[in-house]
């Protein structure tokens, strides 16, 4: 009998962004199974991920999934893909809102470009990543700098 392992998606996130903070506080109230984790994209080893597929780790204006982490099978989502992917795999009433991916993307990736523009005047500007409690460190990726 086998059983089925839970994939864990890597949420990549600007750790000195308010409203990232918000988001990743929401994802990890509404994910009991724990099947995200966090890194912010200050860390070296997002800066890495993001060179693999090709992106520039300088650009800290979105947020990003990495789908089904570590698996061999990942891929990276930006802007409103990671976020509605992040909305639906939640599930329940947060499902509804993620049937915006059937929008346009560009559609989707303008409304969030708008939002990423004044996200530090509207959400603030941290001076650092926020320090998890000790029930969320587990699910914080930090590599060894």
């Amino acid at each position: 009998m086998s059983t089925r392992v839970e994939p864990i998606h890597l949420i990549l996130y600007d750790g000195v962004c308010g409203l990232c903070n918000r988001f990743v506080q929401f994802a990890l109230r509404r994910d009991p199974r724990g099947r995200f984790r966090f890194i912010a994209l200050q860390d070296s080893l997002s800066r890495r991920i993001l060179v693999g597929y090709g992106r520039n780790p300088d650009l800290l204006d979105t947020i990003g999934v990495v789908t089904n982490w570590k698996s061999g099978d990942e891929n990276l989502l930006l802007k409103s893909d990671a976020a509605l992917f992040v909305l639906r795999e939640i599930g329940g009433i947060w499902s509804l809102v993620a049937f915006g991916r059937f929008l346009p993307r560009r559609l989707r990736d303008w409304c969030y470009d708008r939002v990423a523009t004044v996200r530090y005047r509207v959400f603030g500007r941290l001076d650092a990543c926020p320090i998890p409690t000790k029930e969320q460190r587990a699910r914080f990726i930090e590599s060894i700098q």
